[in-house]
């Protein structure tokens, strides 16, 4: 959704029109940010100037983390660094426990500080936690002062527990899976009739190419207009610079 629909708090201009067009196709959005729970994701958009989606078409790393865990372990025990939205999520399911955690789970916002860290470390090191991270993403887009703005992602804000630990998180969040397998059970629909929108060849694009789906990357993210395309990775079935212009392929 960040860096297709909208940066931060700012509307992608052709983007109502594009939501518009496609308002009675099934369709689900996957967001690889924990920060915000799906209501709020909804309260965001409507607030934005869309349509408000229904809740069950949004499904955030946040959410798929919690229910994963609570797949893995019921009424599970965890120790949380990251936003208000993320650790709602996981009381849904678990119970917070700083002294005997089974999971240390990592996701993006404000949260990680030298006594959290170390909670962190602790827990994985002396207690045998399991680390979890929310999603791979080094860096989110945003707004600040009207501008593009880069924040800090989960792949960045757990690198400081994977250099203290030596220990490889389990990742929820795109490429892998678990996020498109929901919204492809939520739609009802197998992964060769599926289109996957998004703005990053090494999470959206990579991840629903190596399921099954048709892809289509919009360069209106992180990844720019004239961006050479990464060798290593799988190749959008559509490659273009706009919604507008992915809206025109579509009505064709």
């Amino acid at each position: 959704m960040d860096g297709v629909l909208y940066h931060g708090d700012t509307p992608i201009a052709d983007a109502f029109a594009f939501m518009e067009t496609i308002a009675d196709i099934p369709h689900c959005f996957i967001t690889n940010n924990p920060i915000k729970l799906p209501e709020q994701i909804v309260e965001k958009m409507a607030r934005m100037g869309f349509s408000a989606p229904d809740i069950e078409q949004i499904i955030t790393s946040g959410e798929a983390t919690a229910q994963w865990l609570n797949q893995q372990k019921p009424n599970f025990r965890y120790f949380a660094i990251g936003a208000e939205g993320l650790h709602k999520s996981l009381q849904k399911y678990g119970t917070e426990d700083m002294d005997d955690a089974d999971y240390v789970v990592i996701g993006e916002g404000a949260g990680i500080d030298y006594q959290t860290l170390s909670m962190a470390i602790n827990l994985i090191i002396k207690g045998q936690a399991q680390l979890i991270s929310t999603n791979p993403d080094n860096t989110v887009d945003a707004t600040r002062r009207g501008e593009h703005w880069i924040l800090p992602g989960g792949g960045a804000l757990v690198a400081p527990v994977i250099a203290a630990t030596g220990v490889k998180p389990t990742t929820i969040g795109k490429p892998y899976p678990l996020l498109y397998e929901m919204a492809l059970k939520r739609i009802n629909l197998a992964a060769r009739d599926c289109l996957m929108i998004g703005d990053r060849p090494d999470t959206d694009i990579q991840g629903a190419a190596s399921i099954g789906m048709r892809t289509a990357l919009v360069r209106t993210g992180r990844f720019l207009p004239g961006e050479k395309y990464p060798d290593n990775l799988y190749k959008p079935d559509i490659d273009n610079n706009s919604l507008t212009e992915l809206l025109e392929l579509i009505q064709a």
